[in-house]
């Protein structure tokens, strides 16, 4: 007799709480990191259809490092949809007024495109400094 195949459903799926120090870790690096545990990876019912993944808090984001030139040379663009209405925020600005929006936007380009990759990038909560509001989730601390 055929073995059957098992299918993920959206009741199986649990929910843990990850904390990620970025204090002196690599920017791409701690992204790569934490992209698959938002996707559901690093689980056996991982399914691509379905967002099996798990919450990631991510701590000290403003003590995030980067190599060589970059904190001069990368830049964040944002359009406002008028006629010169481009503008352009380097690294090092970046990190200086909005620290959390480095790792997100560095996280977003690890996620898949649509609806899905949205919805999965809303468990990440990037936080600049070392206090966070989700010590009742008692989030597990992840190492890397």
């Amino acid at each position: 007799m055929p073995s059957k195949t098992y299918v993920t459903k959206e009741k199986d799926i649990q929910r843990d709480w990850w904390i990620v120090d970025a204090k002196g870790q690599n920017l791409g690096r701690l992204a790569a990191k934490i992209a698959p545990i938002l996707r559901g990876k690093h689980k056996p019912i991982y399914t691509p259809n379905l967002d099996t993944g798990d919450y990631v808090i991510v701590i000290n984001c403003e003590q995030i490092q980067v190599t060589g030139n970059k904190l001069d040379e990368k830049f964040y663009y944002r359009y406002s949809g008028y006629p010169g209405g481009l503008s352009a925020v380097s690294l090092r600005n970046q990190l200086a007024r909005f620290p959390e929006r480095v790792i997100t936007a560095a996280v977003k380009g690890m996620m898949p495109d649509g609806a899905l990759g949205r919805n999965m990038l809303k468990k990440l909560k990037v936080y600049a400094g070392p206090e966070h509001p989700h010590g009742s989730q008692k989030p597990k601390v992840l190492e890397l």
